[in-house]
């Protein structure tokens, strides 16, 4: 039997809520009895929360710049003034300044990743400890095809958002013993960032409302923890990190001696994650021991 995903007495902090991915994830949470601080710049915030109260759901406005900390820390109080707990933060706000790697200057480099990545830290360690003190919290970042493959005139982008994979491995980690999960969200959506990139026919296909559930899904109480989960358009799949065997070739080896053991190295059957940086190190000494004992 399935069981209904509710959010009934949890408080979540949505950023970039004022429209395209934000805004859908917070009527989507709103929609099953969360109570919404809904983050954005200017004038947009409000208007989802005006949406939320329409149908009946409960959510406040905030107008916070996330890349300022003091800023984010007043907004972390709005929440727990209003509510007294904090259970969901969606990093989702972001913003691009694409121009190919030749082209693109340090201003463009500096501002997308005081958004996407101070951002996100900003926001998520200004949660942390009411987190871990209520023994619960559930955290998203949003990641990227663009960090995860690559992406042209994306340098700046695909590396903001290629750090959020590496935050994401190590909150999950330190959150653990906590109750804290942590994934990450790679979306395809038609929003206000992605409108002049995609053809017509793909954004009727790629409305943000396809991707929320995804969303809902890993900030609910039945969560996964360090999951990459892509979605777009309804599709949904788990993008996973992984690591060959490995291949023990000696104290004394030489960039020859992997030249012609590449294929070997590249190719191995059996890749599979490891849970931790330590445990590669471990492989690689179990690996080095076994084969070279001295």
């Amino acid at each position: 039997m399935t069981v209904e995903i509710r959010f009934d007495e949890r408080v979540a902090i949505v950023t970039g809520a004022g429209g395209g991915l934000g805004r859908a994830h917070a009527l989507a949470l709103a929609a099953r009895g969360c109570r919404v601080l809904v983050n954005d710049l200017g004038v947009a915030a409000q208007a989802t929360v005006d949406d939320i109260l329409a149908h009946g759901g409960t959510a406040i406005a905030d107008t916070s710049d996330i890349t300022d900390a003091s800023a984010v820390a007043a907004m972390v109080g709005s929440a727990m003034s209003a509510w007294g707990r904090i259970d969901i933060l969606i990093n989702n706000a972001g913003i691009l300044r694409d121009k190919s790697f030749a082209k693109q200057t340090p201003a463009m480099f500096d501002a997308v990743l005081d958004v996407h990545l101070r951002g996100s830290w900003n926001c998520t360690q200004a949660v942390w400890d009411i987190m871990r003190e209520q023994a619960y919290g559930r955290i998203l970042f949003t990641t990227s095809s663009s960090g995860l493959y690559g992406n042209f005139g994306q340098a700046n982008y695909a590396a903001a958002k290629s750090a959020m994979i590496g935050l994401m491995n190590t909150l999950h980690i330190e959150g653990a013993k906590y109750g804290i999960r942590v994934n990450c969200l790679a979306p395809a959506a038609a929003t206000r960032m992605t409108e002049d990139l995609l053809p017509v026919e793909a954004l009727d296909r790629l409305s943000p409302e396809t991707v929320a559930p995804g969303a809902v899904f890993l900030v609910s109480q039945q969560a996964p923890s360090r999951c990459i989960l892509g979605a777009g358009a309804g599709v949904f799949s788990v993008v996973r990190i992984e690591e060959t065997p490995g291949l023990a070739l000696g104290a004394h080896v030489s960039a020859e001696d992997i030249a012609q053991h590449w294929t070997e190295i590249s190719t191995q059957s059996g890749a599979q994650p490891l849970a931790a940086a330590w445990a590669q190190t471990q492989k690689f000494v179990a690996l080095a021991s076994g084969s070279n004992p001295e």
